[in-house]
């Protein structure tokens, strides 16, 4: 008898140990969240410039169409984390700051690359990628967005202005050389990795009257024995900037910002030569875009090299802290 009451209570005392255990074991795993999480407890509301429509949407759904439309879908994973938390930093910053806007009124963002960050949806991901490349490109967008989840870009306690570009000179711009501001986060450092970039060296040529209407000069009065080779007479540089990028010069006897002449003429870059032919000038650019903050080619060729995302945000924008939201 005694040893019948000693065996009950040694299974007891098991099943007070063992179950608990089990329940506790399972509750871990219970609780794990999946590798890819669906949704997101921050909605952003956009406008859709192609079709005027305004929609919600989960703020991972939004960044997944950005980091398709931003940047090629062949680039490093690392590359794609360091453009999620830049894209995700950007949208935050414009859903905090709450300010009207007049091209979105009633959203906080909108698709258009010339004013926020582009956006691809999960169609235009088909007919770009085709239906082959289409779920293994879009799963790597996703697993850059939630492999990152939450993270963003601060400078001193507050989200950055995460500017970005395709591919620099060879050195990325300081803020006030584009915008006027000095911005201390984004100051120009080296990015030797956009060599490699297929957008790094373009020639573009343009008649002599595409040129007079875009800038309102009068290069077609000029005599053709003017308008041969680098005549500084007709165009010359005034100012560049510490990165070789032209910010001043003078057309004509014009003087113009070479933003303005960059954006006016379609040129890739304000790191511009140019040939005179006649009735022709031919412009050679090195570089894509404003060139301030990030470089996506850079990234990626740090990417390549071996760099996490971490180490090429930190490496474009000066100073900053990589945090994860509360």
């Amino acid at each position: 008898m005694r040893r019948l009451v000693a065996l009950t209570f040694l299974f007891v005392l098991i099943g007070i140990i063992i179950v608990p255990v089990l329940i506790v074991s399972n509750f871990k795993q219970a609780e794990k969240p999946p590798a890819i999480v669906e949704t997101s407890e921050y909605n952003i509301t956009v406008y859709f410039h192609e079709t005027g429509e305004t929609r919600v949407m989960s703020l991972d759904s939004y960044l997944v169409g950005v980091l398709a439309a931003e940047m090629p879908a062949e680039f490093e994973l690392e590359a794609l984390k360091a453009q999620a938390v830049a894209a995700r930093t950007y949208a935050l910053r414009r859903l905090t700051l709450n300010t009207n806007n007049s091209v979105h009124p009633e959203a906080a963002v909108c698709t258009n690359p010339n004013h926020c960050q582009a956006h691809m949806s999960s169609e235009d991901m088909k007919s770009r990628w085709g239906m082959v490349n289409y779920f293994r490109y879009k799963s790597k967008m996703e697993e850059a967005v939630y492999s990152t989840k939450d993270m963003v870009l601060t400078y001193e306690g507050r989200l950055i202005e995460p500017v970005y570009h395709s591919t620099s000179n060879g050195k990325t711009e300081n803020s006030e050389d584009v915008w006027l501001n000095k911005i201390p986060y984004l100051r120009s450092v080296e990015s030797p990795w956009d060599k490699d970039s297929p957008r790094f060296q373009e020639t573009k040529t343009l008649t002599v009257s595409q040129v007079d209407a875009a800038l309102g000069t009068n290069l077609e009065a000029l005599p053709v024995s003017a308008m041969q080779g680098t005549n500084q007479n007709v165009i010359r540089v005034l100012e560049t900037t510490s990165t070789n990028r032209i910010k001043k010069l003078n057309i004509d006897g014009r003087t113009l910002m070479g933003t303005d002449v960059r954006a006016a003429l379609g040129l890739n870059s304000t790191h511009f030569g140019w040939q005179l032919q006649g009735d022709r000038i031919t412009f050679v650019t090195r570089g894509f875009g404003h060139g301030v903050g990030m470089s996506q080619y850079g990234a990626n060729g740090m990417a390549k090299a071996g760099a996490t995302y971490e180490e090429i945000l930190k490496h474009y924008y000066t100073g900053v802290k990589l945090e994860k939201l509360q």
